[in-house]
């Protein structure tokens, strides 16, 4: 009898199934969207601050990947408002950004963000990543 070991997450054994992505790049979204698709996730995307509200609010994922620079409503002005919503405040939420001072990084922990990925990102630090929530889930 042979053991397979594997690190990848399982959506069926974790607490996060329904992922909303919301960056404004498409090609971005698009590959986020194919991987995490690929590996058995629920997947909606956003391409804007009021997209990413009205979907969140809607939806109820179980986690949201949220870039910060975006036109229009940016990913701290929404992460903010996410956060006042009784109806969105306890969904966890990951920044996905380039902003990395050390400035920038405190001052998405201060808008409420639970985690913070910094871009450029590969795909494998992304599934890492879920692999890391699946632990928290099960703990």
């Amino acid at each position: 009898m042979t053991a397979t070991v594997t690190t990848e997450p399982d959506p069926a054994t974790i607490g996060v199934h329904r992922i909303l992505v919301v960056d404004d790049d498409l090609v971005l979204r698009e590959l986020v969207t194919l991987n995490l698709e690929a590996e058995g996730f629920s997947v909606r995307t956003a391409s804007d601050g009021d997209q990413a509200l009205e979907l969140a609010r809607e939806l109820q994922p179980d986690l949201i990947l949220l870039d910060v620079m975006m036109p229009g409503r940016d990913g701290l002005s929404a992460l903010g408002e996410l956060r006042q919503d009784p109806r969105t405040a306890e969904i966890p939420v990951a920044l996905l950004t380039a902003r990395a001072t050390d400035e920038q990084v405190w001052e998405g922990w201060d808008a409420g963000a639970d985690f913070y990925i910094l871009k450029p990102f590969d795909i494998d630090e992304l599934l890492s990543f879920l692999t890391y929530l699946s632990v928290g889930a099960q703990a």
